[in-house]
């Protein structure tokens, strides 16, 4: 699917032209892929790996435009159970440009940062800045659902809670490693600025968005160490939670044992004391009842 936007009042409008200067690629059939291979010189390769979610990210010069491999959030589903996952996108700028592929239609032109552009760099930069946005914001999120979680683990012994965690754990550890690969690009193309042609203040953008990388990767490491660190006392926790479980039956147990024996040898088909007295039955039960208050007792001596 293609879609064609253009610069007018300093903000970004779709329309239905050829020569539009925004071209949005989603996950592009053949022909498409062909007509951005024959039209616009893109590397076959290149153009492949920005629909590759396992792609790494990276940045080359082409002799006509600059090619820009990114990861970026994917957009979270139901069905992904937790599991937070990271996709690719492409990034063509050319001197007059600028050409996106990507592998699923969402959004790119929303927030207050595209609410005043300039020209296709401006847009190109915003892009990435908000692809960090969505991964502070996703980082968030999965904080709160850890949250959540911790409050229900200590509370129940279920399995699924801590293969919520494990879940949860994995995403971190994509995402750091996503953001950790798109900062290695931000330095290069900082370094290259003045090769893409970037005027000062969109330099300075650039800084802006190597800062708030860093902060967003320093981040994802805080709650990855956290979770990871956490990890095993959550399991300790539950491993603790069965045992007093087990405590407590076997404790209930005993004390229906004392007194069924105490009951079970006054049965027995042999001569015994009381069996002819009036009152045996209620003797027999006021043992019953010495023998579960003696255990009481014992029990709270040694503070089981």
């Amino acid at each position: 699917m293609l879609a064609r936007y253009t610069i007018e009042e300093n903000s970004i409008k779709q329309i239905d032209s050829e020569t539009a200067p925004i071209q949005v690629y989603v996950n592009p059939d053949d022909a498409e892929k062909q007509r951005l291979i024959s039209n616009y010189k893109l590397d076959e390769h290149t153009l492949n790996s920005a629909l590759d979610p396992e792609e790494l990210s990276r940045m080359e010069f082409e002799p006509d435009h600059l090619a820009v491999i990114l990861n970026r959030p994917k957009n979270y589903s139901g069905h992904d159970k937790l599991l937070f996952k990271v996709a690719s996108m492409g990034l063509f700028l050319f001197k007059n440009r600028l050409i996106v592929v990507i592998s699923e239609d969402i959004p790119l032109f929303t927030g207050k940062k595209f609410r005043r552009v300039a020209e296709v760099n401006d847009v190109f930069l915003k892009l990435i800045y908000n692809s960090i946005y969505h991964y502070v914001e996703h980082l968030k999120i999965i904080n709160m659902i850890t949250d959540e979680i911790e409050k229900k683990l200590s509370e129940s012994m279920e399995n699924k809670y801590l293969l919520n965690l494990f879940t949860l754990e994995k995403s971190l550890v994509y995402y750091y490693n996503a953001i950790n690969s798109n900062g290695f690009v931000f330095s290069k193309m900082r370094n290259s600025s003045e090769k893409i042609g970037f005027s000062i203040e969109e330099t300075e953008m650039l800084d802006d968005i190597i800062i708030e990388n860093g902060q967003c990767l320093k981040q994802a490491e805080i709650y990855s160490n956290i979770l990871a660190s956490m990890m095993d006392a959550r399991s300790s926790l539950v491993s603790n939670n069965l045992n007093q479980l087990m405590k407590t039956l076997n404790l209930i147990t005993i004390g229906i044992m004392v007194p069924t024996l105490v009951v079970s040898a006054f049965s027995m088909n042999v001569t015994i004391p009381f069996q002819k007295h009036h009152h045996a039955f209620w003797i027999i039960m006021g043992f019953a009842v010495i023998s579960v208050l003696v255990t009481y007792r014992y029990w709270r001596y040694k503070k089981w």
